[in-house]
């Protein structure tokens, strides 16, 4: 079997939390990804993921995020990834994100 790594985002304000459910270890969240190996979207992507949970209707769950493809179990990066900027360019000092806060989110 191959095995794929994949890089996940998830747009956290975008969870149904009337279907997280409490575990014997936490807060969780049912989700499922739907991969692409052979084709990427114009930013690269080659999935989505969406909530899921027990009776969900077909088609109208949210959408959460993406996900891409960044490594395959031959050890290499993939072809279709960016190349690394020049070395002469120097990248801006990270910042902090901007977003909001939210204490109804468990994590």
């Amino acid at each position: 079997m191959a095995k794929i790594g994949l890089n996940l985002k998830i747009d956290v304000s975008k969870i149904d939390k009337q279907h997280l459910f409490k575990g014997q270890k936490g807060t969780y969240l049912d989700a499922t990804i739907f991969v692409d190996l052979d084709n990427a979207d114009q930013h690269g992507n080659h999935g989505m993921i969406v909530q899921a949970w027990k009776d969900a209707p077909k088609g109208q769950t949210p959408i959460l995020g993406n996900g891409k493809v960044f490594w395959k179990d031959n050890g290499q990066q993939q072809s279709y990834q960016q190349q690394p900027q020049q070395q002469s360019q120097q990248k801006p000092p990270m910042t902090e994100p901007d977003f909001e806060y939210d204490d109804s989110i468990p994590f």
